[in-house]
């Protein structure tokens, strides 16, 4: 039977595949549609393993939220090239994506391969689309979090998806739950934009802590160096980088030696009882950079940097008589950890005409 126009078409819209490859696929089965539909998907899978070895480092962040705030899920969906990134039918990958673990409650990319969706496999399903597309395109990871009670969870997808953040609130209530979820919101976008890599700074490996003291204690000293050849101010140079290095002990000493300044300058000690707190906050502030940097609950809060985070979640519920605090997060950033493979076009071709 002869390949009619309207068969390629039938066929195109049925797999988004190029109309040669259709009209290919409908000759050699004998104008079948269905064993066409599947010469596409096998020939789609072949050209997908071929691309196996290539890095995928773009791509898009999905977000989905239930309707009342229990649970969240995000996922990372890679692609090669940030092109195929913005394509409608890459972008309907990643809601299918993250609609599908977020409703399996699939907690690892293997579980959510293994569901099943419109009568298949996800695998199948997921490995169809990307041979539609025509570029390597894979799951990398998936988060969830879930509320327990007095909890609630949301979230914020940054506009370029390339951020993704979940955030997780208990509260003294449900009443106080629910009036944090819009809190919650703000604490996710901020992590979107101040990247914290933990919670808390009570959750520092003790040795990446030591280490990193070392490492910018001798990169404030060299920064120093070229400062006083330029005649320019010098940094301090603190003693300590996280707050888990301040113990009582140093605190005490920190005192002692903010007291001994005082009687040097012959201030009256009746009123060192309003500087001495004032320098110790400021101790502090100078010996905690680490946690500003990557603890969550640490840093200063973007939309009040009087405050950190923790004291402004605190503040939140305190306006609505309750009590809050922040227990989890996560956050993703496309191709975080990846290193992209530098396109080299000349020994491409060259190895193509050798």
């Amino acid at each position: 039977m002869a390949v009619t126009a309207a068969d390629v078409k039938k066929l195109r819209q049925a797999t988004d595949a190029p109309m040669m490859d259709c009209k290919k696929a409908l000759t050699e089965c004998d104008n079948d549609f269905d064993k066409a539909v599947e010469f596409l998907r096998e020939r789609g899978v072949a050209k997908s393993a071929k691309k196996a070895d290539r890095i995928a480092a773009e791509g898009s962040i999905g977000l989905k939220i239930s309707v009342d705030n229990k649970r969240a899920t995000l996922v990372e969906v890679n692609s090669e090239t940030d092109f195929v990134a913005q394509n409608d039918g890459f972008k309907d990958l990643v809601s299918k994506t993250v609609t599908q673990a977020f409703e399996t409650e699939s907690q690892t990319v293997e579980a959510l391969r293994d569901t099943e969706i419109e009568g298949k496999k996800f695998s199948a399903y997921f490995d169809e689309s990307v041979a539609r597309i025509g570029e390597k395109i894979e799951v990398r990871r998936i988060a969830a979090l879930s509320a327990k009670e007095n909890t609630i969870v949301n979230g914020y997808l940054h506009s370029n998806s390339r951020i993704g953040v979940i955030v997780a609130v208990e509260c003294d209530s449900e009443k106080t739950a629910q009036a944090m979820i819009p809190m919650a919101k703000n604490v996710a976008m901020h992590a979107s934009a101040m990247k914290p890599t933990t919670l808390s700074y009570k959750d520092f490996d003790r040795a990446f802590v030591e280490e990193e003291t070392k490492g910018r204690i001798e990169a404030i000293k060299k920064e120093n160096e070229e400062l006083a050849r330029l005649k320019k101010p010098l940094k301090n140079i603190p003693d300590f980088i996280s707050m888990c290095q301040l113990t009582t002990e140093v605190l005490a000493k920190a005192e002692e030696n903010i007291k001994k300044a005082l009687k040097e300058q012959n201030k009256p000690e009746k009123i060192w009882d309003r500087i001495v707190p004032g320098q110790l906050a400021r101790y502090v502030q100078d010996n905690t950079s680490l946690d500003k940097e990557q603890a969550l609950l640490d840093q200063d809060y973007v939309m009040n940097d009087k405050l950190t985070v923790a004291q402004a979640v605190d503040a939140a519920a305190k306006e609505i008589g309750g009590t809050a605090k922040i227990v989890a997060f996560v956050r993703l950033e496309v191709g975080e950890g990846l290193e992209k493979k530098a396109d080299d076009f000349a020994a491409e071709v060259a190895a193509q005409m050798a």
